[in-house]
C-alpha cells in the first residue's frame, strides 16, 4: 500500500520491529518506516484491542505511540529510525503498567 518514492542512493540504517530486522533511511521516521516495512498498525487499543496505526503523522493523534528501546508510550511520528533502535509495538492495556 505504502510506497517510497524513488531516491538514488538513499543510505539506509537497520533497526528492529519486534525482534524482526528491517531497515530504513537515514532521516525516516520511526512512523513511516514501520508503514514501509509493512507494519499496518502500531498498537492496539487498551479497552477494545482495536489496532491503531500512524494517521496525522505530526504529533496530534497519538495513534502511533510504540516503545522505542524499552521506553513505552513514544509518538512514532516524531521519532526519527536510529542504528540498532529496538521498535516494539504496542498491544492493549501491555503498556499502561509501565
Amino acid at each position: 500500500m505504502f510506497h517510497r518514492l524513488p531516491v538514488p542512493d538513499g543510505e539506509t540504517v537497520s533497526f528492529t520491529i519486534d525482534g524482526t530486522p528491517a531497515e530504513a533511511r537515514v532521516g525516516d521516521t520511526v512512523a513511516a518506516a514501520l508503514l514501509v516495512n509493512g507494519v499496518p498498525h502500531c498498537r492496539t487499543t487498551p479497552v477494545s484491542g482495536s489496532p491503531r496505526g500512524p494517521y496525522c503523522m505530526m504529533g496530534v493523534c497519538f495513534d502511533c505511540l510504540v516503545t522505542i528501546d524499552g521506553v513505552g508510550n513514544r509518538q512514532a511520528c516524531q521519532e526519527r529510525v536510529a542504528p540498532g533502535m529496538r521498535v516494539a509495538t504496542q498491544m492493549g492495556s501491555r503498556e499502561l503498567d509501565r
